[in-house]
């Protein structure tokens, strides 16, 4: 299995995972981590720009971690297979081993969120 967990500032977890670009990927195998990396995608590659699928660099992934994400992520992620965790824990490798323990609180989706973009557009 892998865990994908946004860090932008590669510390503790993004709260906004759609322009995050930086990702710690766990490797997990029987309930243990077994590797740990740090990955960066381009501009293009952020999950806000690319709707259709994943960067090759989060390709494969099961789980996602963040601090935050909107309801469209929250859902492609879900029709895609992965599993969208939103939690107020900030350390990466403590969000893990909670989700691993199957203790990890975890966040609704805010429903009402508007991406920045749509709240400028004129009507």
């Amino acid at each position: 299995m892998k865990i994908a967990v946004t860090s932008q500032n590669r510390k503790t977890i993004t709260e906004h995972a759609g322009k995050c670009r930086r990702f710690w990927i766990y490797e997990v195998e029987e309930g243990l981590v077994v590797g740990k990396n740090l990955i960066d995608v381009s501009m293009h590659e952020v999950l806000h720009a690319n709707r259709q699928k994943l960067a090759e660099p989060l390709a494969g992934i099961n789980v996602l971690i963040a601090g935050g994400m909107g309801p469209g992520l929250f859902d492609r992620l879900m029709q895609g297979g992965i599993l969208p965790v939103i939690t107020l824990e900030e350390d990466p490798d403590a969000a893990v081993a909670a989700l691993l323990a199957n203790n990890l609180d975890r966040l609704p989706v805010r429903r009402s969120h508007r991406c920045h973009e749509r709240q400028h557009a004129s009507p």
